[in-house]
């Protein structure tokens, strides 16, 4: 068995296989566990003695690191700019006055001096995440585990690379919460923000589709159509100042527009996916998508579930305090997409730095901490559309 510290003769599973492979003989059952090695932890040798996870010297080493890049990088901004966000000065709209040069009355005068202040508010941004990663670097004490310096040196870089990859994780992790509480907030509380694409659809094309027909072959192509033309108008409508796409004030409307380069439009990969192969027209091609900035995400939330939200609370700004309020429990299946401001949401890493502490001379190793604090945002009161296929 090939699993074990044996060498085997094979010759005759192979022969076998052969004949199949150049048509000499039909396919028939091979018996695979004869030859194929499968990665396992039973250990047929010794451990070292420090982490008694890595087998005394072997003839060859391989070492499964590879590098992680962030997949939603995208939110992330610079410190430069955003690196103390914790307050915005928003900007709102007076009523125009009447032109009195036009109603001058022979002695009487007018008042040049009305005050006119400009009438702004101030919403605020509180709070920062911290964490921590740290790594415990052994001097000599892998020496059973290794031949060489060079050995070490590539086992101690896979470690390290390993420790960046976790870092990245986080940052994509962040980012997903980032969106989807923000997805949430605006179900629960800006509905009128939330586009239901097959309602819609079926309304104008007199269809009759749900949000698992609408994926079928014959449905999918006009709807994928449909959908680029709404995406299209949504994000015209969302260049123009108004007061529509976002969470006002109590008393307080806070006039918005986003231009195109200040869009971002964000589409989940698998519906994205099934625009390319099925649409021949390639309608949703990148190139296509010139009003706004795109950006794709596999899944908001899990992997298992690339389309659904499930949120037991969310971060919201209540439109009657002006304070932050908690939604209650949400949960949609069909989030396909959304269309932001760029401003609506983000993160930054500030105080980021890495540590590492006086050698332990008694226990021969040192660690070292990886540092950061996170400052992330949602602000409703930015431009915002979600975009669900129910």
């Amino acid at each position: 068995m090939a699993n074990d510290m044996t060498y085997d003769q094979i010759a005759a599973t192979l022969n076998e296989i052969n004949k199949q492979v150049t048509g000499e003989e039909t396919i028939a059952p091979v018996n695979t566990s004869e030859f194929i090695t499968v990665a396992q932890t039973l250990l047929k040798t010794g451990y070292d003695p420090v982490m008694h996870a890595i087998s005394q010297v072997m003839h060859r080493t391989i070492y499964s690191a590879r590098n992680f890049d962030p997949k939603v990088d995208f939110l992330r901004v610079s410190n430069e700019r955003y690196g103390n966000h914790v307050r915005k000065v928003n900007y709102l709209d007076s009523e125009l006055t009447e032109d009195v040069r036009y109603d001058l009355t022979d002695g009487q005068s007018v008042d040049q001096y009305v005050v006119n202040s400009p009438k702004v508010v101030q919403t605020n941004f509180y709070g920062v995440e911290t964490y921590e990663k740290p790594l415990t670097i052994f001097g000599d004490q892998l020496d059973s585990a290794f031949s060489n310096p060079d050995e070490l040196g590539s086992f101690w870089s896979g470690a390290l690379t390993n420790v960046n990859n976790q870092l990245n994780m986080t940052k994509d992790t962040t980012a997903r919460m980032i969106m989807a509480n923000f997805i949430a907030g605006k179900i629960n509380s800006d509905s009128g923000n939330v586009l239901h694409l097959v309602t819609m659809y079926n309304a104008e094309a007199g269809t009759s589709l749900d949000s698992e027909t609408v994926l079928q072959d014959g449905n999918f192509e006009p709807f994928a159509k449909w959908l680029y033309a709404t995406i299209q108008t949504v994000c015209d409508l969302m260049t123009e100042r108004t007061i529509k796409y976002h969470i006002n004030l109590k008393d307080k409307n806070i006039p918005r527009h986003t231009p195109y380069p200040r869009q971002r439009l964000t589409l989940l990969g698998g519906v994205m996916n099934k625009i390319t192969s099925i649409v021949l027209s390639s309608v949703f091609n990148d190139d296509k998508l010139k009003m706004a900035s795109y950006n794709k995400v596999n899944f908001w939330q899990s992997i298992d579930s690339p389309s659904e939200i499930k949120v037991s609370a969310a971060n919201v700004l209540n439109s009657e305090t002006g304070a932050i309020s908690q939604t209650s429990a949400v949960n949609n299946a069909h989030v396909i997409g959304m269309i932001t401001d760029e401003e609506a949401m983000g993160y930054t890493i500030v105080n980021q730095k890495t540590t590492v502490t006086p050698y332990n001379a008694r226990g021969d190793f040192f660690n070292q901490y990886w540092k950061g604090a996170y400052r992330y945002w949602n602000d409703f009161t930015e431009n915002g559309i979600i975009l669900c296929l129910d």
